[in-house]
């Protein structure tokens, strides 16, 4: 098994709803940092993968036919050089509405594993993918939209969809080739 589709958006932009999207679609499992926070070695492997081991993405995305959000997300570049084939999808939302439901959900939990040296947390958010500065509001935001950027220029629409949050099944359907499920979209993960 290979991933088929690859999420490279960041948390907070739907990627749990887009999880279960996907794994109706696929019917099977779809990586998400659900899929490491209860594994405590998935977590250290992680954690080496930013201090810089070499992955082995057939073996970390192993059983998976789909991954959204970190850890992922982070590695965005790499794995989409190694599963060439996989479509990527890129979930978004307005900066000033993720910054909200981050700055009310997910910037807390990464405060406070910011006392544990080499912690996911310190790692891969505070050191590397916020540059050190979690507490500034505009830095956070512009983290986000220039990775939204790096990601849109770095790929056509032939392998990349912009997938808006709240648009349903239908965008998400038409680039991956596949009927819309008789099911409503699914919603999970909401901020409060």
């Amino acid at each position: 098994m290979t991933l088929k589709v690859f999420g490279v958006g960041f948390g907070r932009t739907g990627t749990e709803s887009m999880k279960k999207a996907l794994e109706t679609i696929y019917g099977g499992p779809c990586y998400h940092m659900f899929e490491v926070l209860p594994h405590q070695d998935r977590v250290e492997e992680w954690v080496r993968l930013t201090q810089g081991k070499t992955p082995d993405w057939d073996a970390m995305f192993e059983g998976y036919h789909a991954s959204v959000d970190w850890p992922g997300a982070f590695f965005w570049r790499e794995i989409a050089a190694h599963f060439e084939d996989a479509k990527l999808i890129l979930t978004i939302r307005d900066a000033e509405s993720w910054y909200r439901s981050m700055s009310s959900t997910i910037l807390p939990l990464v405060r406070q594993s910011a006392a544990t040296p080499n912690s996911l947390a310190t790692e891969m958010f505070i050191k590397r993918t916020f540059d050190g500065d979690i507490e500034s509001e505009d830095h956070v935001k512009n983290v986000y939209n220039r990775h939204n950027a790096a990601v849109q220029a770095a790929f056509g629409p032939d392998r990349l969809l912009v997938y808006q949050l709240g648009s349903g099944w239908e965008p998400l359907c038409e680039f991956l080739g596949v009927n819309v499920p008789n099911v409503p979209y699914p919603h999970g993960n909401r901020t409060k």
